[in-house]
């Protein structure tokens, strides 16, 4: 079973990208659902003003965010340290240091910058590898 479900995960992850425009292998549908727990501390607000879900404002908007250089949103201001050292050093977001960075935001940081004392203000972790992959086809399917 393991095997079946690990091949299935292969293909999805192969197919996925060019069934999606090639920025998500994800389901747009579930992530919205997902969503619900990124929304305490992030909005999602389209760039004319369009609130395409209202949320916490301790976080920054998530509108736009595929192909967007890390920690540079304009109307937010209380990005950590390191992830503007990673977006200083070129962290762009897309799907695969997305998903590595809301598994463990920390990790990723400290990982993406070969800095052991690199810190995150997020501290949610979104654990499942389906749901972090649902979450950045929803985003990237509500800024298309």
């Amino acid at each position: 079973m393991k095997t079946i479900k690990m091949a299935l995960m292969g293909l999805l992850m192969t197919a996925g990208p060019a069934l999606a425009g090639g920025h998500a292998s994800g389901d747009a549908a579930a992530g919205e659902a997902v969503f619900k727990k990124c929304k305490a501390c992030h909005a999602i607000v389209a760039d004319d003003g369009t609130v395409i879900v209202k949320g916490g404002k301790n976080a920054p908007n998530l509108y736009g965010i595929y192909d967007r250089q890390a920690a540079v949103h304009p109307d937010f201001k209380k990005y950590g340290k390191s992830l503007v050292a990673a977006g200083a050093q070129g962290l762009v977001w897309n799907e695969a240091d997305f998903v590595a960075y809301v598994a463990d935001p920390k990790d990723f940081l400290k990982s993406y910058l070969d800095d052991k004392k690199a810190k995150s203000k997020m501290a949610f972790k979104l654990k499942d590898a389906e749901d972090q992959a649902n979450v950045w086809a929803y985003l990237v399917s509500v800024a298309e």
